[in-house]
């Protein structure tokens, strides 16, 4: 069975009143798969990111100035839209990230599946009734009866790894599949978007490209080799979000921060650089230095942040689990800046989180 994610906050299980969640045992990234405008596997988008690559397409929408709208696409085989491409891009990194497990093992195998908010605009209709078993079938498999559907954009593979530690933890599953799939490209999303001047357009240069994509992380206990680990994950909610008429203070991405330090048993400091989420809006910027000042109590020469988005686009639920995926690459591949990482996302409903990586034995 997959369940949908309670709604009434960003994680609803194992935290204390404060909104921190509770130490629990490591968990570690075995296998990604990555399918974006910029690379159909995790090896080539990866590739493409660090390279700073980008390839925004025009689409058949215009904006207010008569203009092309410039989107971030898939380039698949078959021109499919909605549904069928959500089904088909998540089919694509499943195939990628589970190729060397046989499809009838997959059963044993919890599915936690993140897409787009409920009341995001524009967002594709059935994909509580139909994505999963659209895709189980387009796979020729199933997943384990303790998969669920986690609703909450793109903090929504921070809430899925937090549910991933306590199956494996608590439960003692082997290992979860963090899938996360979503697409901006459609006209109601642009329009609404394009129409409170969130889109980068001819006549808005503060706004983000819109994206499409979807990821996969396999997590499970960390083993003998080098990987990356999730050590610690904190949740928040700013209540002067993006479209809020409140000052911004980074409050709640703060906490998120710091409710992830503390668990993971780090100080700001200690770590090496950064990989968010945003994707080009000041807004976002302006918080995640705002969050920068109230966190780092020690100086450091140099404290650089990675953004992904600039050359995928924002895509709403890919892009939170898009920085796991290049993080574990960077980290595997060498060119990481160290071995400790702060990553940290934001809805622009309020809701904050932040994940403490670090890479190395165990």
């Amino acid at each position: 069975m997959v369940a949908a994610a309670g709604q009434r906050g960003v994680s609803d299980s194992g935290r204390d009143g404060a909104g921190l969640t509770m130490s629990l045992q490591q968990i570690a990234i075995q296998r990604t798969g990555l399918v974006s405008s910029v690379g159909l596997s995790a090896p080539a988008a990866c590739a493409a990111i660090r390279s700073k690559l980008t390839n925004p397409t025009e689409t058949r929408f215009v904006d207010a100035a008569g203009e092309w709208i410039t989107v971030h696409q898939v380039p698949l085989e078959l021109p499919l839209r909605g549904l069928a491409k959500l089904t088909r891009m998540a089919a694509m990194v499943v195939e990628e990230c589970l190729e060397d497990i046989a499809p009838d093992h997959w059963t044993r195998i919890p599915l936690l599946l993140c897409v787009a908010e409920p009341e995001r605009p524009g967002r594709v209709e059935g994909i509580e009734e139909r994505l999963v078993i659209d895709m189980q079938q387009m796979l020729g498999a199933r997943f384990s009866e303790d998969s669920e559907l986690i609703a909450h954009g793109r903090v929504g593979v921070a809430v899925a790894l937090d549910k991933a530690r306590r199956l494996i933890s608590g439960r003692g599953v082997p290992c979860v599949l963090i899938v996360a799939v979503d697409s901006l490209l459609s006209w109601p999303t642009l329009s609404h978007y394009e129409q409170n001047a969130r889109l980068l357009t001819s006549e808005n240069s503060n706004g983000f490209i819109a994206g499409e994509g979807a990821a996969a992380l396999l997590v499970g206990p960390p083993g003998d080799g080098p990987s990356l680990s999730c050590s610690g994950l904190g949740f928040g909610v700013e209540q002067s979000h993006v479209e809020s008429d409140e000052p911004l203070r980074a409050e709640g991405l703060s906490q998120a921060i710091k409710n992830a330090l503390a668990d993971a048993g780090r100080e700001m400091h200690e770590l090496d650089f950064r990989i968010a989420d945003v994707s080009g809006e000041q807004y976002y910027f302006k918080e995640a230095a705002l969050a920068l000042s109230r966190t780092l109590r020690r100086r450091k020469d140099a404290f650089d942040i990675w953004h992904p988005a600039e050359c995928c686009g924002e895509a709403g639920a890919l892009s939170g689990a898009v920085l796991f995926v290049v993080a574990e690459a960077a980290c595997r591949k060498g060119y990481a800046p160290g071995a400790n990482i702060l990553v940290h996302m934001a809805s622009d409903a309020g809701q904050r989180a932040a994940a403490v990586l670090s890479f190395g034995a165990r």
